[in-house]
């Protein structure tokens, strides 16, 4: 069973690493994944003495607390940072300025003012850093012994300062705590912005809803509302569910699809919630609960998306596990082994390689890459979301950034997939057997014949890929394709169409056939081209219709390839030969699709927010059935994938160089700070990149 949890007052992506190695440690708990940005838990549990064993370890975690899903969001409020920051500068300040005039250097009371204002200075700003190394003592012995609690950034910085007041270097002592507040404060602040602007997702949800009955009306909580309410919805109004309209009016759908225009939906469309009226005030039928509407799951996919994590965000948190450890018995090798090998009794020597230690161990801390690396993904998933794609983890970000090859159904996907009769060669009796068939049958082509009010057929065989096989009023009919009718000994006069054709045969008998329009959608040329250009190198489709058809259908499409006739069995084949030509992206319904989205490398469901089965067969889901997302959403999982590289590159490689420099007695211990300091900042602005438009 999963559970997710929201949690909140979890400090650092170094704490989310901890939590996530103690949570793997109880037993009966599968796949922990701690979202440290998007302060929940996500984990498998076994049964509910697990559950329970993990509910205490995260809320006896440090000051973590669970909160309640429903429970209004507290504002974040960072004045006790500030004011620790402020009352340290207050202390700094003075004593630097004392130092600079000599009195460090003078006999009496006066060489020890300095010294005590800077290390006021530094237990104003970090006291709080010290405490969390006290409480991590006792927990690196619970339930055995783990090192690495202890071994964190906020050791690293206490040995640094205090290793540089022991040395008589008081003013970096001081400083070394200053700028590390500074850092993790203008940290909290890029993460919260960036946390936000996900948060911003919630206000899709709406607060009230007008219920009408009769000639009533009432505000209700919109989780009362049940399928079949009917619903007003004014002007301005935020739909509350999945409504079905009883007038026409317009809607601002860009917070749900990604579309920046307004859509005019007509009587009896279906408007997804989260879409605000920004027509004439209407009445709207509820067609889904609140539970099971669009932004429901909206929400749920991007809330559940930080539990599947890319392969750098997994190696990152395993690296700073072993990382840190390392460091620190590097630093104290670097501290002892010179001295000893030069010069066990020169004070002076040892002092130096003391203080170059204390760089090292400052340098050290891994911030940089375990904050920025999820905060990437974490916005890029949020970006993705903005544009109306909805991905499942960060993981299928990296699959899609590789993607070469592109398939995709014909019906439903690149066509409208709302089917009409064109016309019936036959007569009326032919355009009654179809219609009676199809509407005993789940098949889409049963919408062309939804106008009928033919009685459906007594029983209905759907035989895959040809068509039905029915008993209508005693007799046996055949309703499908040239190829079911020959397989049962019919012989049937096959007509050239752009449409797609049905044929109709009565107790061994062929009557005639139905022609069934299907247009392909107006934004299909644009978002194929579109993905030409973000380097997909191969469209192909995948189809069960005829060659003439399809060749009919998608003339005007940039496709490189059409695979006609095929059987689903058929079209898992030809998808496994296509991932053979580079990673596969399929586009499909979600339903009938299946296989083949379990076939390809990347899977993208149409279909809109309405069917269960296409969220989950599919990888991510088009809020709306615009494909020209899909380009954006590519370009947008290489841009991630881009940032996450530089991120890694660039903050491997300063570290590397600060710490030559460091060795080599060049780098000052405030430098060593504001340097580590700054490459965290650096690297987690380049992440809100992802924020920008794509």
């Amino acid at each position: 069973m999963q559970k997710r949890i929201k949690i909140a007052n979890l400090d650092c992506a170094a704490c989310a690493a901890e939590l996530q190695e103690e949570l793997e440690k109880i037993k009966g708990i599968a796949e922990p994944s701690v979202d440290f940005v998007g302060q929940r838990v996500s984990l498998q549990y076994e049964n509910d003495e697990a559950l329970e064993k993990a509910i205490y370890a995260i809320s006896h975690f440090e000051e973590v607390e669970i909160i309640d899903g429903n429970a209004p969001k507290k504002k974040e409020s960072r004045l006790k940072e500030i004011l620790s920051i402020a009352l340290s500068l207050l202390f700094f300040v003075p004593a630097l300025v004392l130092d600079l005039m000599g009195y460090g250097d003078r006999g009496g009371w006066e060489k020890w003012l300095p010294l005590g204002l800077y290390l006021a200075a530094f237990a104003s700003a970090g006291w709080s850093v010290v405490w969390k190394v006290i409480t991590n003592f006792p927990r690196m012995f619970r339930g055995g012994f783990h090192p690495s609690v202890l071994l964190d950034e906020n050791l690293l910085m206490t040995i640094a300062a205090a290793g540089a007041f022991a040395i008589g270097e008081s003013m970096e002592g001081a400083i070394v705590m200053i700028l590390y507040q500074i850092g993790e404060f203008l940290q909290s602040v890029a993460v919260g912005s960036s946390r936000g602007a996900i948060e911003k997702l919630m206000e899709l949800k709406s607060d009230t809803a007008v219920l009408v009955e009769g000639d009533t009306q009432r505000e209700i909580d919109p989780d009362d509302l049940r399928a079949g309410d009917t619903v007003l919805l004014r002007k301005g109004d935020r739909v509350s569910a999945d409504c079905r309209l009883l007038a026409p009016s317009s809607f601002d759908t860009k917070s749900v699809t990604g579309e920046s225009y307004y859509k005019e939906a007509k009587t009896g469309d279906e408007i997804l919630s989260g879409c605000v009226n920004v027509g004439d005030a209407v009445k709207a039928e509820v067609i889904r609960p609140v539970s099971e509407s669009a932004v429901a799951k909206i929400l749920d996919l991007v809330e559940n998306s930080a539990a599947k994590k890319a392969k750098p965000e997994k190696f990152i948190t395993k690296f700073a596990r072993i990382y840190t450890p390392i460091v620190v018995a590097i630093a104290l090798l670097l501290a002892v082994l010179p001295p000893l090998i030069l010069g066990m009794q020169d004070a002076a020597l040892w002092q130096t390689w003391i203080y170059r230690a204390l760089d090292v161990l400052v340098i050290s801390c891994p911030c940089a890459l375990i904050i920025s690396v999820p905060l990437t993904y974490f916005a890029g998933v949020g970006t993705l979301a903005r544009h109306g794609v909805l991905t499942k983890g960060a993981v299928y970000l990296d699959e899609l950034a590789k993607v070469k090859c592109a398939a995709f159904d014909k019906t439903g996907t690149l066509t409208e997939g709302k089917f009409t009769v064109a016309a019936v060669e036959g007569g009326d009796r032919v355009y009654e057997l179809a219609a009676r068939a199809e509407r005993a049958s789940s098949h889409p082509l049963a919408q062309a014949f939804a106008q009928s009010d033919a009685k459906a057929a007594e029983r209905v065989e759907e035989v895959a890929g040809r068509g039905l096989r029915a008993v209508i009023d005693g007799k046996q009919v055949l309703i499908g394709s040239a190829r079911l009718l020959r397989e049962n000994g019919v012989e049937p006069m096959e007509k050239e169409s752009a449409h797609l054709v049905v044929y109709v045969a009565e107790e061994g008998k062929y009557l005639g056939c139905v022609e069934i329009e299907d247009c392909v959608r107006a934004n299909a040329a644009e978002a194929l081209n579109g993905l030409k250009r973000v380097g997909v190198e191969k469209i192909a489709v995948l189809t069960g219709d005829s060659r003439e058809r399809a060749n009919a259908a998608l003339q005007n499409l940039p496709v490189d390839e059409i695979c006609t006739e095929l059987l689903p069995e058929q079209k898992v084949v030809r998808a496994g030969e296509l991932k053979a030509q580079g990673t596969l992206l399929y586009v499909g319904d979600g339903i009938n699709d299946t296989p083949v989205m379990a076939e390809s490398d990347v899977s993208v469901a149409m279909g809109g927010l309405g069917s269960d089965a296409a969220i989950e067969a599919s990888d991510f889901v088009l809020a709306s059935d615009s494909l020209t997302a899909l380009p954006k959403a590519v370009k947008g999982a290489k841009k991630t994938r881009k940032i996450v590289a530089q991120n890694i590159v660039f903050s491997i490689a300063v570290k590397v160089a600060l710490m030559a420099l460091s060795v080599a007695g060049i780098l000052p211990l405030w430098a060593a700070v504001l340097g580590d300091t700054g490459v965290m900042l650096l690297a987690v602005i380049n992440s809100l990149r992802m924020r920008a438009k794509l």
